[in-house]
């Protein structure tokens, strides 16, 4: 595999774009040699999911689209980010047991942390932002 792959979408910023998101990436980690089976594989769904989801409904409608990046380094780390142009950066809101959102932030770290990964925020040039999660790269090397 080369030293580094890389794979980007943009998708419109509507519920409908969330299980496209998903199923880009887990088609580009199954042919980077992820199996779809793989534990690592359902975190990352759960974790695209989660920041699809975000991208959609906390831009009101300032951000008509979001990019979903995928980046592998020397079969070592894999890297993925979602951008969107809304300014505002992502923070978390009070955990009220009868709150029926807010908690996808909390769910993003925790599976992040628990694959052995971070996650981190950036500001865009244009003024958005990209929140990106970093994993170790857990499927073997193809050749």
């Amino acid at each position: 595999m080369a030293d580094h792959q890389e794979a980007s979408v943009t998708l419109p910023s509507d519920p409908a774009s969330v299980p496209a998101a998903r199923k880009y990436v887990i088609e580009v980690l199954a042919g980077w040699g992820l199996p779809g089976d793989a534990e690592v594989a359902e975190s990352v769904r759960l974790i695209v999911s989660e920041l699809a989801t975000n991208a959609v409904q906390h831009t009101f409608g300032q951000s008509p689209t979001f990019t979903v990046d995928v980046e592998l380094e020397r079969d070592e780390q894999l890297r993925i980010g979602v951008t969107d142009s809304h300014p505002r950066l992502p923070r978390r809101l009070p955990a009220a047991v009868q709150q029926d959102n807010g908690r996808g932030l909390v769910i993003i770290r925790w599976l992040t942390a628990e694959c052995g990964g971070r996650l981190s925020v950036s500001r865009t040039a244009e003024g958005g932002k990209t929140v990106w999660i970093e994993l170790p790269w857990a499927a073997p090397v193809q050749q």
